[in-house]
């Protein structure tokens, strides 16, 4: 495999986390002053980019901090009930065997991820776990990871199931695979230009035979 360090979104990407995570978002949305989400708004809100959703749900970005902190403190009681995306551990495990190192760069909390990579016996997969609490903010952390790594920039891999994803990797200048098992819907995903798109987990091994 042409990459040396993978890294992955953890929501949406690895854990089935976008039932649990509207739940609590509707729980606490009264305390700011911001609408609840009905489950039948979500195909619409897979296909829009963070500004859009934000506009849509009227949230003002100054408050995204605050949600995720409390959102993901809320998470935490019931993490290892959700579910691991089906296929993932087998993919991870193999991927590992072929990668010099394995991390997680997330908006959730490290606490979080720990627990449910324990419970899902794959803790021992990864070598770190980043957390960021700013939803933009992944692009300096991919830089800071691929200098601690000492790597190229085409020597690492990014995962992740957002436009977002997308949007850090191609600013830090690193490949970004995107996959359509979470939040954003494939054709949002496929317009913002990844260097890969995968719609199930074993389309990962593909990786593994490029020369």
């Amino acid at each position: 495999m042409n990459y040396k360090t993978l890294v992955f979104d953890f929501d949406g990407t690895i854990a089935d986390t976008l039932g649990e995570t509207r739940l609590i978002f509707n729980r606490i949305a009264p305390d700011y002053g911001i609408r609840e989400v009905a489950e039948e708004e979500l195909n619409h809100l897979r296909h829009l980019s963070l500004k859009e959703l934000l506009v849509h749900l009227n949230i003002p970005k100054r408050r995204v901090p605050a949600l995720i902190t409390r959102g993901t403190g809320m998470m935490r009681g019931n993490i290892t009930q959700l579910q691991l995306i089906s296929g993932m551990s087998e993919v991870l495990v193999e991927l590992r065997r072929h990668s010099r190192s394995f991390g997680i760069l997330t908006s959730n909390a490290t606490a979080n991820v720990d627990l449910f990579l324990r419970t899902h016996g794959l803790r021992e997969q990864f070598d770190f776990i980043s957390s960021t609490s700013k939803l933009t903010g992944k692009a300096k952390h991919l830089k800071a990871i691929r200098k601690t790594f000492s790597l190229r920039p085409e020597e690492m891999l990014y995962v992740g199931d957002e436009i977002r994803d997308v949007k850090a990797s191609q600013k830090a200048g690193i490949p970004i695979a995107a996959v359509t098992w979470g939040f954003n819907s494939r054709e949002s995903l496929a317009a913002s230009k990844p260097n890969y798109l995968f719609d199930q987990p074993t389309d990962f091994l593909r990786l593994l035979s490029e020369q």
